[in-house]
């Protein structure tokens, strides 16, 4: 659909976009993402950019806001958009979080922007009675996005930065066991970059509680057919499959995920024996 940027605002290292769009904006599901057109009619930019909805709002018959850091010259064209310019998005796209029947204690792990996802994703397990505790990271204190509404929303939060400048000096995984055993979590959710999700989920998997994922690996289309997204993920049957991020994720049991095999194909996924490499970008 065509959306029309509602609001533009810098938040520390990182750009946020209101854009008017009530069909995306009634189909959300906390962990949706939307897929951008970036450059304009006369752009040698081909692909989309995906970004995870971080708020949706019924101003305007619905507005959905997501937030980005300029990475290139896509990224760039996008943060210079204002106010009544449009945008051509698709969405909602992906597979949502799954929430939990009953009412338990949630860990919300974000880093960088990926923590943008999280704030939605609270909202709903608050509504079912859910406990939800945040830990959020990033390299530097301009990098922690949303720490002050995770303040408000959040029975605990804590911070973490690598350099030290907001929070507890180190990583989220350098923290997330306490704070697990200190809240007595009963599931983890997480996004954020791959190693980070990786570090998270083995820290899940040491207190045996269930964790659920929102990978970001890069995607071109956002509908399952460039293929350029693809990861290794094991099935309920045991087998190794290579399955689009776009489409089967972007949530996935964080156990499921071969993290150590990211930018490749196994040798025993289905249908690739012998395996090989990819580029993953």
């Amino acid at each position: 659909m065509t959306g029309t940027v509602l609001t533009t605002r810098r938040v520390d290292a990182y750009h946020a976009l209101t854009v008017v769009a009530p069909g995306i904006a009634e189909r959300f599901r906390p962990g949706h993402f939307v897929a951008v057109a970036v450059g304009g009619a006369r752009t040698s930019s081909l692909t989309r950019r995906v970004f995870f909805v971080h708020d949706v709002k019924p101003d305007y018959g619905g507005t959905v806001e997501f937030v980005f850091t300029v990475r290139g010259p896509g990224t760039e064209w996008l943060a210079e958009r204002r106010a009544r310019d449009t945008l051509d998005l698709v969405g909602p796209l992906g597979r949502p979080f799954p929430l939990p029947r009953d009412p338990v204690g949630c860990v919300l792990a974000g880093g960088e922007h990926g923590s943008a996802a999280l704030f939605p994703l609270a909202d709903a397990l608050q509504r079912r009675g859910c406990r939800v505790d945040f830990v959020l990271g990033a390299a530097s204190a301009d990098r922690v996005f949303g720490a002050l509404r995770a303040r408000r929303m959040g029975e605990t939060t804590t911070l973490t930065t690598e350099d030290g400048s907001v929070g507890m000096r180190g990583k989220v995984t350098d923290v997330l066991p306490g704070v697990i055993a200190d809240v007595r979590a009963d599931a983890v959710y997480a996004c954020g970059p791959m190693a980070m999700l990786r570090g998270v989920t083995a820290v899940a998997v040491e207190f045996d509680i269930p964790v659920q994922v929102a990978v970001e690996e890069r995607m071109a289309c956002g509908i399952g057919v460039c293929m350029t997204c693809v990861l290794p993920v094991i099935g309920d049957d045991g087998v190794t499959r290579m399955v689009r991020s776009c489409v089967e994720g972007p949530v996935f049991r964080g156990e499921r995920v071969r993290f150590d095999d990211v930018g490749t194909i196994p040798f025993d996924a289905l249908g690739a024996p012998g395996g090989g490499s990819r580029h993953a970008g």
